[in-house]
Order: C-alpha cells, then sequence, then structure tokens
C-alpha cells in the first residue's frame, strides 16, 4: 500500500495534527469547565472568546490582568506521566499575582501546547486548571489547545494562563501605603512551587543521580522526587483575605522567579528592605537541593524561594496583631525584616 506522502493527497493528521484528538480532549474537560461558571458566564464553552457579564463589580472597579506559566516544572509531570497536577499549580499563581494588587480573581483563559495531542492528557491538563480555579471562585473562561509538531517534541507540553480579577480603586495595593520602617512578614511556601525547576531538575537528575520515582533525601513525608517537586504552588487568597481592605495591610509581594531579592523591591515605592534570611525556617527540599548542588547562598536566595511564598507590607505597630490572627489559623509566618529608605533593593542581614 502506497503512503499518502508519496501517491496521495496530504491531510492534516499526516503533518501531525489531529483535529478529531483536539475535539475529544475539548469534549472529555467540558463538564470541568462548565463547573466553575456562574451567572456573570453568558458564552458556553466553545465559543469563539468568552463573555462575562462586569456590572455591578464595584463603585470604582479596577480590573487587573495577569499572565504566566509553570515553567519547566511540565518537565517533571511529563517525566512521570502525571498531569493533573500543573494545571492547580498555574491557576492558584496567577491568583496571587493579582492578589498582591488587592484584587480577587474573576476569570482565567488557559494554553496548552502540545507536540503531540492525548486526550486523556490534554483533558488532566485542563482538568487541574478547572480544579483550581473551582476552589478559588474563578470562572474558567476559555482557552486555547495548540497541536505543534516540530515545536513540542516528545511528550513536552506547555501550559500558560491568564487570569482577570477586580479591585476596588480604594483598596488597591499599588505600593504608595508603603513607608521607611514597615514590617515585612513572610508566609510559607511549600516548596518550590513554580520557579527554578531548571536548575532544581539539574541538581536531581544530575548531582543527585536519582530517579524521579526514587525516594527524595530526608524527605519529612517519604515522597518520591516527582511528588516533592510537583507539590501544589500554595493560594494565598483564603489567607490574606480577612486583610485585604484593612489600612494596615501596605503592599505583598509574591515570591516567584528571582526569589525575595527579585519580588520585594517591586512593591517597595522605590525604597528598598533589610532582610534577615535566618528568619525563615528551613524547608528539606532546599537544603538538599542547595547542598547536592553546591549552590551559593545567594545564588539560591535568587533562584528559590528558599520557603517563602508572599511577603506582607504591613504598619508595625500592627505586625504582632496580623501575626496572632495567622497563628490563630494555623499559619506560619515569620517576621523577616524591614523597608529601609536608604536602600533601593534587598540588603541581607545575615
Amino acid at each position: 500500500m502506497s503512503s499518502p506522502t508519496s501517491t496521495g493527497g496530504l491531510r492534516y493528521r499526516d503533518a501531525g495534527v489531529d483535529i478529531d484528538a483536539a475535539d475529544e480532549a475539548l469534549e472529555r474537560a467540558r463538564s470541568a469547565i462548565r463547573s466553575t461558571f456562574n451567572d456573570r458566564v453568558l458564552a458556553d464553552v466553545g465559543s469563539f472568546g468568552g463573555l462575562f457579564r462586569a456590572d455591578g463589580l464595584g463603585r470604582e472597579p479596577i480590573l487587573v490582568g495577569t499572565t504566566d506559566g509553570v515553567g519547566t516544572k511540565t518537565r517533571v509531570a511529563a517525566a512521570v506521566q502525571r498531569f493533573d497536577t500543573v494545571g492547580r499549580c498555574l491557576v492558584q499563581h496567577c491568583v496571587n499575582d493579582a492578589l498582591v494588587q488587592g484584587a480577587r480573581p474573576l476569570f482565567f483563559l488557559d494554553y496548552v501546547g502540545v507536540g503531540t495531542l492525548h486526550p486523556e492528557r490534554v483533558a488532566a491538563l485542563i482538568g487541574g486548571v478547572a480544579a483550581g480555579c473551582k476552589d478559588h471562585g474563578t470562572v474558567l473562561l476559555g482557552g486555547e489547545t495548540a497541536e505543534m509538531p516540530g515545536v513540542y517534541s516528545g511528550d513536552d507540553f506547555d501550559l500558560v494562563g491568564t487570569l482577570v480579577g477586580v479591585v476596588e480603586r480604594e483598596h488597591l495595593l499599588d505600593g504608595t501605603r508603603v513607608r521607611s520602617g514597615d514590617a515585612l512578614i513572610g508566609i510559607r511556601s511549600e516548596g518550590l512551587h513554580t520557579n527554578g525547576y531548571s536548575l532544581a531538575r539539574r541538581i536531581v537528575e544530575e548531582r543527585m543521580g536519582i530517579a524521579w520515582t526514587d525516594p527524595f533525601p530526608g524527605d519529612p513525608l517519604n515522597r518520591d522526587a516527582a511528588a516533592v517537586m510537583l507539590q501544589n504552588h500554595r493560594c494565598y487568597l483564603p489567607v490574606v483575605d480577612p486583610w485585604l481592605k484593612r489600612t494596615e495591610l501596605h503592599a505583598m509581594a509574591h515570591i516567584t522567579g528571582a526569589g525575595v531579592p527579585g519580588n520585594l523591591p517591586r512593591v517597595l515605592n522605590g525604597m528598598g528592605a533589610r532582610v534577615s534570611r535566618a528568619a525563615v525556617p528551613a524547608q528539606n527540599v532546599f537544603s538538599q537541593l542547595v547542598k547536592a548542588g553546591g549552590v551559593e547562598r545567594d545564588e539560591a536566595w535568587s533562584a528559590f524561594n528558599m520557603g517563602v511564598g508572599l511577603i506582607l507590607v504591613v504598619d508595625p505597630n500592627a505586625a504582632d496583631e496580623i501575626q496572632t490572627e495567622l497563628r490563630a489559623r494555623g499559619e506560619e509566618s515569620f517576621l523577616m525584616g524591614k523597608v529601609a529608605e536608604d536602600v533601593t533593593e534587598v540588603a541581607w542581614l545575615d
């Protein structure tokens, strides 16, 4: 039998794109997507654009938009064929990015790019996105699944999302409230979140020399390396929601790529901060990665969050009250330092 490439007409499938597989993936994910809808959604799954009714969002509502991905955390997911966690990580990362400006999420849009479209894998990815959206009252309003052989190879895939949230103008956190002497309260991360994975993967694979299914050294829960690396990126909306309208809260920093020194100054209105690294409780995952990789201290604090997921910048007179309330809700927090007007970046105290 002659092949279509030699004697017959070519089909899109012969070039590596299976439209039927894309339709199947969407059908598998349809119920998960619809489960995030609320009465503001005016179009069903499959529309060219999502429709979201915006009336009644506030007196002076400001929309906050943010786009991000999960980096090479996708490579760990592909290595162990576990596709349901990174979607939730993506949503929660984006919720945090809008949250630090005082916004609560409204709706989310996702992009999945693959080399070969396996409907069950794409449905798992979108299902994870939908689960994250549903957990935080966010509509999964639309998205795109792209099969692009030649751009993505093998089991490689990319996962990107855009979130739109809303904040009343009077409650916007834009750095203008920040004052010299403000206290910095750190809130614990759950492992790496979604940053530092290119370095972390190289350490695990090359320096530790372990498989993703092998036990991760020193892990207190006896998890394998993949489970440690795929731990969900925390969402801090439930943690700080009671304080979003309080004037004592001056700013927040989401500690993502570039760590504390790369993210904290972004919210300090031109000032810097003096920060104690010793104040942050150590986490095994970072201790092991830094040791095995021979990563210098300053490099580690730029590549990883090192156990700090969020930093609150608060009126120093309210710091004790906020920490007491956080402890009462079972939240681990730590006083890290203060805003300083005589520096423009992070100055380490130790």
